[in-house]
């Protein structure tokens, strides 16, 4: 695997983290298909979707694989009325990165990020490292503390 973005942002800060690859699906993004890839409970492998809410703007929330954003607690998060995800077209010029490979680490310009408060059960958890086809693994506190995330509930339950 080629070095990415993500990896060299890492490397910079000093923060131990370890990758997987996976094949992925052009037809499967919902990241499922990553978390069998790399052999991780979809409990501990994060999407990244990126919203936009009525008052604070863009906004960048993590949520596991198998789960789905619950949009009220998104927004009450953000300390907005509404929040909205972002078409799929304005994703590459907003972020810097496609669908299925866009990671909360190394956007174009630091959006408020959140990640589902379940993250912090785990030693370990997976986002994407820049690319499709490849995950990050790292502790979350480790990923907060860069990203300057904050943990909350975000998901809704199915």
């Amino acid at each position: 695997m080629q070095k990415t973005n993500v990896m060299r942002l890492l490397d910079a800060a000093k923060l131990p983290y370890r990758t997987a690859e996976y094949d992925y699906d052009e037809n499967d993004l919902n990241g499922m298909h990553a978390a069998e890839g790399i052999g991780m409970p979809p409990e501990q492998v994060f999407k990244t979707l990126v919203a936009k809410g009525d008052k604070r703007g863009y906004l960048v929330f993590c949520i596991p694989v198998c789960c789905e954003l619950d949009l009220k607690k998104a927004a009450k998060a953000a300390g907005d009325k509404k929040v909205e995800l972002i078409a799929v077209k304005d994703l590459l010029p907003l972020t810097g990165y496609i669908r299925g490979g866009c990671s909360p680490i190394g956007m174009k310009k630091p959006f408020p990020t959140y990640m589902d408060e379940t993250a912090q059960l785990y030693e370990e958890v997976a986002v994407s490292a820049g690319a499709r086809g490849c995950q990050i693994i790292l502790s979350p506190e480790d990923l907060a503390e860069y990203c300057a995330i904050e943990f909350t509930d975000l998901i809704s339950l199915l």
